[in-house]
């Protein structure tokens, strides 16, 4: 929205947008300088990076949170599996292994008092198939994965992968390099308000979002009218972001704590 509503051109930047599959895809270039930043990149990889020396991150801004059904454990709709107690080891497909999907659903499952499942790593797109074919029990799916299974097989939900206890959790942000942040504070200062412009637009007319989703997504038209979209954060968060990391480190995906507040650029 903001590079289409021309809101980064209003602000005097030339912003070049680069489409990866995953952000994890991404790490090596903003490493080596080659872009500068992430955008949507997922908390958890770059978290682990951060703490592994790989990068020195700064959050630029706040990308998406979880809400309702923009993520769902989704089962074939003839299968025995009829609460989340029933998925205790059962194969339930995830995009990456040791990430934010099973981060959170392990705090889904730890709140209802069930066992975990067996993480299996299937690519988003391969995942109707995957469960057409019986080799997953279930799959953890995101928009507009999940609408498109759920029409396209009949697949029922089987619980809301952004319930409680991790309702409107952080999922991603727009991520630089320390120092980036620290040459062009000027830049971002215009970027953070261009984004928060757009949050705004999204926020007063969500169908400004699903008319631009098929311009750079493989997304129909008709998809976008259909997805469950995510919360747009239109500030940072630290305390919010902190529930991310702090869920990270209970469950062993960080070794020390990471207070997001010293992440983020003002």
């Amino acid at each position: 929205i903001a590079q289409d509503r021309g809101l980064f051109e209003k602000e005097g930047l030339d912003v070049r947008i680069q489409q990866i599959q995953q952000s994890l895809q991404a790490l090596p270039a903003l490493s080596k300088g080659q872009i500068d930043m992430v955008a949507s990149a997922n908390y958890v990889t770059y978290f682990q990076a951060q703490e592994k020396g790989t990068l020195d991150i700064r959050i630029v801004a706040e990308a998406i949170r979880a809400a309702p059904h923009m993520m769902d454990v989704l089962v074939p709709k003839d299968s025995d599996i009829k609460s989340v107690a029933d998925l205790t080891g059962r194969k339930l497909a995830v995009n990456v292994l040791n990430n934010v999907q099973s981060l959170t659903f392990n705090e889904i499952v730890a709140e209802q008092g069930a066992g975990k499942p067996v993480y299996r790593q299937i690519p988003f797109p391969q995942m109707g198939a995957a469960l057409d074919k019986g080799q997953v029990d279930a799959v953890h799916v995101v928009e507009p994965f999940d609408s498109a299974i759920q029409d396209e097989s009949g697949a029922r939900v089987l619980v809301d992968g952004a319930s409680a206890p991790v309702q409107s959790i952080p999922l991603s942000g727009y991520i630089t390099t320390e120092r980036y942040a620290t040459g062009h504070a000027k830049a971002l200062a215009a970027f953070q308000r261009a984004i928060r412009g757009a949050v705004a637009i999204a926020a007063q007319d969500p169908d400004a979002v699903r008319d631009i989703l098929p311009t750079y997504t493989k997304v129909t038209a008709r998809q976008a009218k259909k997805i469950d979209l995510p919360v747009f954060p239109p500030t940072m968060d630290a305390t919010q972001i902190a529930r991310l990391t702090d869920l990270m480190k209970k469950q062993g995906m960080l070794e020390k704590p990471i207070d997001p507040a010293t992440l983020l650029v003002k």
